[in-house]
């Protein structure tokens, strides 16, 4: 007879060896959605967000897993998990997932019933290449522990409640702006860009009052 093993002896996956994204463009936008929350969270210290790892969601069972592509919960500690265990975590507000034609059945299927059963209160699925989903971005809220579609806006934006953002396509790429100030959340390049602009107006006041400096030193030695 087989002993049972003890809690502390069972391994919950973190990997499984495949790739982290179905191509280059959903690896995109998964990266935009997760580096832009992290940035809009920076200053919240009990929510984390994260993606493409393992919420496992039975303890003693290591199979009963998922791997949202992005996930954003409340009420817990930053850190980096290996791992998402439930039983030891609150469950997510918030799941996205970059979605395709091959991954269609799971997404809006087996993860849909999951996330609803485990109560994750928005699922946000949007599509980059528009292969399928139409219209390529869509979302599901629950109400009284049931998924109902969340409305679209004329311009074809979701307002997501958990994060107070509105969500839009823009190109290929998932856009997130602040629903009450209308604020960008700025994608890493765009962010990057405006590093650069700024570090350069702020040489350039910097030589300014260097040029002044040295001209109001001339003078005063005539």
């Amino acid at each position: 007879m087989n002993a049972i093993p003890l809690e502390q002896e069972i391994e919950y996956p973190t990997s499984d060896g495949q790739p982290m994204a179905e191509t280059s463009l959903h690896l995109r936008v998964m990266l935009d959605c997760i580096v832009g929350l992290r940035r809009r969270y920076a200053g919240t210290p009990d929510v984390w967000v994260g993606g493409n790892l393992f919420l496992c969601y039975e303890k003693g069972n290591p199979k009963a897993k998922v791997a949202p592509d992005v996930l954003l919960a409340k009420g817990v500690s930053k850190w980096e998990r290996p791992n998402y265990l439930l039983w030891q975590e609150t469950v997510p507000s918030f799941v996205v997932e970059v979605t395709s034609r091959k991954t269609r059945r799971v997404d809006q299927g087996k993860k849909k019933t999951l996330y609803e059963r485990l109560g994750i209160e928005e699922y946000i699925l949007f599509d980059p290449y528009g292969e399928y989903l139409k219209p390529s971005l869509q979302g599901y809220r629950l109400s009284r522990g049931r998924y109902q579609p969340i409305p679209l806006a004329e311009d074809g934006s979701l307002l997501s409640r958990t994060t107070n953002l509105r969500l839009l396509r823009e190109g290929e790429r998932l856009r997130l702006a602040d629903i009450a100030t209308g604020e960008r959340v700025l994608w890493s390049e765009e962010l990057d860009a405006a590093l650069l602009k700024e570090a350069a107006a702020r040489r350039q006041a910097e030589e300014r009052l260097r040029a002044l400096e040295a001209e109001i030193a001339r003078l005063r030695k005539t």
